[in-house]
């Protein structure tokens, strides 16, 4: 879906910021939209991401772009775009360990500024599955922190059914699984981080139990390949601490 960076970033910042995870209180405001008083409401809870926001900043000053809630430094953070490949992976590390330094656990890396590398990297889970501590939960909190990709096969009601790969952890690595049956919210209560309902066929986003976004072909293809990108970075990692 073409939106602007800011109702971009609303979309998919509003499943964990709803749930308590990250950012301010008040997830509401990342509902609104149709207006330039309810963008800018939008950008100043955005400013309040740690952080999401520092990525943010990270992409668009390594691109030469004044503005982090451009629609390119956004899509490039939550999905995945051309703007990554400009940025040194070594750099993107040291500088994303100078704003997270006090994150516990986390399992440091050399990657590109994109979700995946906070999910991966910086969160403490992958931490735990080479320790072998509470890897189910492990497994499944990365699963729905990350941003899911998969095509549309129902619509009932306020929910989708869609075919997408899962998260799996065999052998002492992560990978993506077969595609099976999986399900997300595109409504609750009235509420849609979409601007149209979704249809059969469609490839969609999904970010905790929410559908965020309708996908094209391209960006499907930038999510499979950021995530393969992390992935293999993690699965290096992962293999090296259990030597």
């Amino acid at each position: 879906m073409s939106d602007s960076g800011t109702a971009l970033f609303a979309r998919y910042a509003y499943p964990p910021n709803e749930l308590g995870y990250c950012g301010p209180e008040d997830a509401s405001v990342l509902l609104r939209r149709g207006s330039p008083a309810a963008e800018a409401q939008i950008a100043e809870h955005a400013r309040q991401f740690e952080g999401a926001w520092a990525y943010l900043e990270l992409i668009a000053g390594v691109a030469g772009i004044d503005d982090p809630l451009d629609a390119r430094v956004v899509e490039a953070y939550w999905i995945g775009n051309s703007l990554l490949d400009a940025v040194d992976p070594e750099y993107a590390m040291r500088w994303l360990q100078d704003r997270f330094a006090a994150q516990p656990h986390a399992s440091w890396v050399p990657g590109l500024p994109h979700h995946g590398f906070q999910v991966f990297a910086v969160y403490p889970w992958s931490g735990l599955l080479h320790r072998g501590a509470n890897t189910d939960v492990a497994v499944n909190v990365l699963e729905q922190c990350r941003i899911r990709w998969g095509e549309v096969v129902a619509v009932e009601g306020t929910r989708v059914h869609v075919r997408s790969q899962p998260l799996v952890f065999v052998d002492g690595r992560l990978d993506l699984g077969d595609r099976v049956g999986a399900s997300a919210a595109w409504s609750v209560e009235g509420k849609s981080l979409l601007t149209a309902p979704v249809a059969v066929g469609d490839h969609v986003a999904m970010h905790w139990d929410w559908v965020c976004d309708v996908l094209t072909a391209g960006q499907v293809a930038q999510l499979e390949l950021r995530s393969a990108d992390q992935l293999a970075r993690t699965n290096a990692l992962l293999l090296k601490a259990g030597t």
